[in-house]
């Protein structure tokens, strides 16, 4: 295992100890969203110092070098490859519909008066849904340039 992996885990400790000072020594609206930013970074950090620690041992590492031939041999396999294209690709679609319902209900509850500030949340909703499917086609365009 790369000592890459150690030294992003211990950036995640530290910038998880950061947090967490000033969510205790600050008065702010947004300390809920510290505390939550604090754990969110301090236990994927210890995880990923106690990873790299139990696969560099030296009873690990011939498990370790298998376990990444397995890996490269899946990520390489070409009907995989493709399934993981099929789903993205429907991923996308179905996120474009839902996109597309939210903004017909949001429509209909500001209508109804149900919600106040519906307008927004339907401009923000539109935005979204504008910029899918830009960058979609964006996307689509440059692989076919590059392919």
């Amino acid at each position: 295992m790369k000592k890459n992996y150690l030294f992003t885990g211990i950036g995640f400790v530290l910038a998880g100890m950061i947090l967490l000072g000033i969510a205790l020594f600050t008065e702010t609206r947004l300390e809920s969203l510290l505390y939550g930013f604090t754990a969110s970074t301090i236990i994927p950090g210890i995880s990923m110092i106690l990873r790299y620690f139990y696969w560099t041992r030296p009873k690990n590492r011939a498990r370790y070098k298998e376990r990444l031939e397995n890996e490269r041999i899946e990520l390489n396999d070409e009907l995989k490859n493709k399934l993981r294209d099929k789903s993205g690709c429907l991923a996308y679609r179905v996120g474009l519909l839902a996109t597309c319902a939210a903004i017909l209900v949001f429509s209909v509850l500001g209508k109804l008066e149900i919600i106040g500030e519906s307008r927004l949340i339907v401009l923000f909703l539109f935005g979204y849904l504008v910029f899918q499917c830009t960058i979609g086609s964006v996307i689509y365009y440059y692989l076919l340039g590059k392919y």
